[in-house]
């Protein structure tokens, strides 16, 4: 038991810039005591003692305001930061290293006793502040849900669920690399650049008109060099990719 202790104060020092010390952390973050107590509840909650392990539950859920079933399955190091509000159902699995914010539910969209109705995390997922996800799928190894994103569908390993209903933004092999170097955890599942599908959208429209404005001078100056006349359009302002590309940051 004590192991694990060590291991889950050194994990969140490792990933909050606001912990300072091995105290601190231990008699001031409510999520590494309501993890501490869910173990206790799930000891009891195997062992056919369910009325303990939900009281032991019901207790720590009005010490700490975080309610997580006896029944649930939590990994080691799991982070919950701040933590106020989020509910964690009876047949959610979370996987190691993951990390939740205050205000998650890891709900259950089913009412059929002995079904999977909950989620279950992979390893190093990142579940956002508000964030609700609802069902018994899959959010897949590192991958990330945003803010108030409601996730009612698989997120594949590595993607980005963002929105209400959540759309699910895939990176490709080379940008999780690039991530993974630049960072070592991303707060509220945000990266720097974002990942917002619009934002992406944006961008790449605004680089195929600049490819497309591109190709029509090269046709022009080879039908002048051809001798074929062109009929001249008042000037425009010319196009700014970089100065659109800007504004949509």
């Amino acid at each position: 038991m004590f192991s694990r202790l060590r291991e889950d104060i050194a994990s969140i020092i490792d990933r909050d810039p606001a912990a300072r010390t091995a105290w601190e952390v231990l008699t001031c973050y409510p999520g590494l005591h309501a993890i501490v107590m869910h173990r206790w509840a799930r000891w009891c909650w195997q062992r056919d003692l369910k009325w303990l392990g939900r009281f032991i539950s019901h207790v720590a859920r009005g010490l700490t305001g975080i309610e997580i079933h006896p029944g649930a399955t939590i990994g080691r190091r799991v982070f919950i930061d701040h933590g106020f509000g989020v509910v964690i159902g009876e047949t959610a699995e979370v996987g190691d290293d993951c990390t939740i914010y205050q205000g998650v539910t890891l709900g259950g969209t089913s009412l059929n006793k002995g079904a999977k109705r909950h989620p279950t995390l992979g390893r190093g997922a990142i579940i956002g502040a508000g964030a609700k996800v609802l069902g018994g799928f899959t959010v897949g190894e590192g991958a990330k849900v945003g803010s108030n994103a409601v996730v009612v569908k698989e997120v594949p390993p590595g993607a980005t669920a963002v929105g209400n209903p959540a759309h699910i933004v895939q990176k490709d092999q080379a940008r999780q690399r690039e991530d993974a170097t630049a960072r070592m955890f991303a707060a509220y599942g945000v990266t720097p650049n974002g990942d917002d599908p619009l934002s992406s959208a944006l961008h790449g429209l605004i680089s195929h008109v600049a490819a497309q404005e591109n190709q029509i001078q090269k046709m022009i100056v080879a039908m002048k060099a051809a001798g074929m006349s062109c009929d001249v359009l008042p000037e425009l302002e010319k196009f700014d990719p970089a100065q659109l590309n800007k504004m949509v940051e």
